[in-house]
């Protein structure tokens, strides 16, 4: 499995820009080979985080790249800015027995 992950730090509205994005991010990742789930999250203080796991590094990258030109086009009004991006193979899996 493969994550990338997003931080922008200086969000007007993280709630809105994650209900503005979900139809169209969330179209683009169920249309993306090697998609398996994504989660946006509120930080707090303007911070929001989006998280994708991918089966592969070069599955991850094709959609990111997609779903940065949907950002750009669609939610530039949001002023976003540029992300810090952490993308990396995971190593360790723990998952609940339930």
């Amino acid at each position: 499995m493969f994550i990338l992950i997003r931080k922008y730090t200086k969000v007007r509205s993280v709630a809105d820009a994650a209900r503005r994005a979900k139809s169209g991010v969330g179209q683009i990742l169920r249309e993306s080979p090697g998609f398996k789930s994504y989660y946006v999250l509120d930080g707090g203080e303007g911070v929001g985080v989006a998280v994708m796991i991918f089966e592969d590094r070069e599955s991850a990258n094709a959609a990111n790249a997609k779903v940065m030109g949907f950002i750009q086009a669609s939610l530039h009004d949001l002023e976003l800015g540029d992300p810090e991006i952490v993308a990396g193979e995971v190593l360790v899996n723990i998952q609940s027995a339930a």
